[in-house]
């Protein structure tokens, strides 16, 4: 989770692996349901020893997360992907220089942070990207993540609006969302690049389709868990 380098988006170039992402992505998408504890915020009812708890739990994650995706582009370190996981895994690197300051304007030093223990609803996210990284196709894990990241892009603006005009936070304390609510648009158009020029074929969709919708589930017991 939190997955992704933030960048300016470009039009993307029609391709066919593009065109299977963008519709697995759609078929993948939560829809309406928006996490209790991202409505709490954006209505200014969560407390921010939440967002504390958040900054904490992220530092887990982030820090596995980057180690996954790094194992995955060894797996594939002669081929274009390769450099497309090592890209997502410089990006949680960056990801990572961002949570000291939103764990501070909720109260937290760094020896806070270290010292909150693991939330299992909020690790099984990274606990699955880890066996993907040991076990999956690489193709149908690439084309599962990148379809999975717009959802948690706009939950990420959606958190970033709200701490900033609810809970006054600074751009410095606001970072890490910031980071992460940037469009997927160029990271899509580059997973397609990497995994091209022939569409994925029928069994590899069927399996990315199959790693997404677990990244989804594990994704929003994230949320849950930090809301309940």
């Amino acid at each position: 989770m939190g997955t992704g380098p933030n960048r300016t988006p470009e039009a993307p170039v029609n391709n066919p692996i593009l065109d299977q992402i963008q519709r697995l992505r759609a078929d993948l998408a939560p829809g309406d349901t928006t996490p209790a504890l991202v409505a709490a915020l954006t209505e200014g009812t969560a407390p921010l020893t939440t967002v504390g708890e958040l900054a904490a739990q992220q530092h887990r994650i982030i820090a596995s997360d980057r180690r996954s995706l790094l194992l995955l582009a060894t797996r594939c370190a002669d081929r274009p992907l390769g450099a497309w996981f090592a890209t997502l895994a410089e990006g949680e690197s960056a990801a990572l220089r961002t949570l000291p300051a939103l764990a501070a304007a909720c109260g937290l030093d760094e020896r806070a942070v270290a010292g909150r223990p693991p939330l299992p609803g909020c690790q099984a996210y990274p606990a699955y990207l880890a066996w993907l990284a040991l076990n999956s196709r690489p193709a149908a894990a690439a084309a599962a993540l990148v379809a999975n990241f717009a959802a948690w892009g706009g939950y990420c603006a959606t958190v970033a609006h709200a701490l900033r005009h609810r809970y006054g936070l600074s751009d410095g304390a606001c970072a890490f969302f910031d980071f992460f609510a940037q469009p997927a648009t160029e990271l899509e158009q580059q997973a397609a690049d990497a995994l091209g020029p022939d569409p994925l074929d029928e069994r590899t969709l069927a399996t990315a389709r199959e790693y997404g919708l677990l990244l989804q589930a594990y994704e929003h017991l994230f949320w849950d868990t930090l809301g309940g």
